[in-house]
């Protein structure tokens, strides 16, 4: 059975599956699940290392049958280093590699974790080609696994759900919604000859863009408000300083900037929030 579409031996065949492994839209879900067990306190680095690797087993298996989809189904793309023989054992080997360490956290951590870790493969499956096709869960299937992946690794550790991973789930939930709405819009013209329904396509792309930048000042806004009540700590609202910031100049660049912009932004702002309640400065 041939794997790659391009060169043969051990040395294409692991590069062919390395390519899979896009650092840029994996870092998020695992930088996420590593936040939740922070939040849960003092943690197990034997759970959080088993829960690390199912998620990257889910956003792999996510990839690989996104390109499958794209390339050998839908013909949407120019190329792709596996065959389609390669891509299916590819989506076998890591979907098996996940479950592998759900039965891990439900040994470790017990059943609760297990079954809160399954929702990300189910996100990660099936985002193409049935998720991707729908202007709602196009935009919210990345952000919801990201939410996953924390809640996930929060209750992995703790045992139980309380206010606060969810909150923080939910802030990024939005935020990250608005930022995607921003990355679909590179795609506008190709995606409507082929009729494809993003939000960038259903609004046009001047309401694509005040969805997208109303959904990440809601975010904000939503933090600010849960500083204030004492659900996050209050050095949390510098992490809407440091976004704001980078936001204010993504807004004014093309969406292919735009979107390079806001994705880093991220990164900032989950570091700022995982110092805030890691050192607690203010406290």
């Amino acid at each position: 059975m041939h794997i790659t579409r391009h060169g043969s031996g051990g040395r294409a065949t692991a590069s062919a599956l390395f390519s899979q492994v896009h650092p840029v839209f994996m870092l998020p879900p695992l930088a996420a699940a590593g936040f939740g067990a922070v939040l849960a306190g003092e943690f197990s680095l034997a759970v959080a290392g088993v829960h690390l690797a199912a998620m990257f087993s889910a956003v792999y298996t996510a990839h690989v049958k996104d390109g499958y989809v794209d390339f050998h189904v839908r013909g949407e793309d120019d190329d792709h280093p596996l065959t389609a023989a390669g891509c299916r054992l590819a989506i076998r080997a890591a979907s098996l590699a996940f479950f592998a360490c759900v039965a891990g956290l439900w040994w470790l951590a017990g059943p609760g974790a297990a079954a809160l870790a399954v929702p990300a493969w189910l996100i990660a499956y099936h985002h193409a080609p049935q998720l991707d096709t729908n202007p709602v869960t196009t935009t919210t299937g990345y952000p919801l696994g990201i939410a996953v992946a924390l809640v996930g690794g929060y209750y992995a550790q703790a045992g139980t759900l309380a206010v606060r991973p969810l909150a923080f789930a939910g802030v990024l939930l939005v935020l990250l919604s608005g930022v995607k709405v921003v990355d679909d819009a590179q795609d506008y013209d190709y995606d409507r000859s082929i009729d494809k329904r993003s939000v960038a396509v259903v609004l046009g792309k001047p309401g694509a863009r005040r969805l997208a930048y109303g959904l990440m000042a809601a975010a904000m806004a939503g933090v600010v408000a849960l500083a204030a009540l004492a659900v996050f700590p209050p050095s949390a609202v510098v992490a809407v300083a440091a976004f704001a910031v980078v936001a204010w100049f993504a807004a004014r660049a093309e969406p292919t900037v735009a979107t390079m912009l806001l994705v880093r932004g991220c990164y900032v702002f989950l570091a700022v929030l995982v110092a805030a309640v890691w050192f607690r400065p203010l406290a």
